[in-house]
């Protein structure tokens, strides 16, 4: 059990029987009235957002949640393999805990979240920014870059990132995983 003066970005609580983590919370004093904490949260099996908020020193059920390194191997019928990097175990898991699975290539390292208790995986939070390799792309147009156009590009997993007019196929691009989209060419 946790209090409302213990809420952190981060932080894992179930609620509804699901565990939401906190993305992002507020402290409020008003001028008249009881002070309170308004929290938005996100269903971690689920992917819901949730608005709420709690009084000032309510107490509330945490949930332990461990972050774990893994390494994607590969994806087959079963669906994704992943080896902890650690203990070298194999575990296998299905899309629906996966957010970007078409970002991930074999080899990528990344964090499994595993609840502690029931030791049961519950999602697969990717790196901030992954490289890849652009497999096709249409040839840009000399003398059309003065606009921020964009263009579709596909990439070594098989997903379409939208990419400026100058980059070109067999070109490193640096791209964000947390929305899919473009963020640097890699020298």
């Amino acid at each position: 059990m946790a209090s409302t003066a213990d809420f952190k970005n981060g932080l894992c609580l179930v609620m509804n029987n699901d565990i939401y983590t906190i993305v992002e919370f507020q402290h409020v004093k008003p001028g008249k009235g009881p002070a309170f904490v308004r929290t938005k949260m996100k269903g971690i099996t689920s992917g819901k957002t949730l608005d709420k908020t709690f009084s000032a020193g309510e107490k509330v059920e945490t949930a332990r949640v461990e972050k774990r390194p893994h390494q994607f191997l590969y994806r087959d019928d079963l669906g994704f393999h992943f080896m902890d990097t650690t203990t070298f175990e194999q575990i296998t898991l299905q899309e629906n805990l996966l957010e970007r699975a078409n970002l991930m290539k074999d080899g990528q390292l990344c964090d499994i979240l595993i609840h502690d208790e029931t030791e049961t995986p519950l999602a697969v939070e990717l790196p901030a920014f992954v490289e890849l390799m652009i497999t096709y792309t249409e040839p840009g147009i000399k003398g059309d870059t003065a606009t921020n156009a964009l263009k579709a590009a596909t990439v070594e997993t098989g997903a379409t990132v939208m990419v400026p007019l100058f980059v070109e196929q067999d070109i490193m691009i640096k791209v964000d995983t947390r929305d899919g989209s473009y963020s640097e060419r890699v020298k």
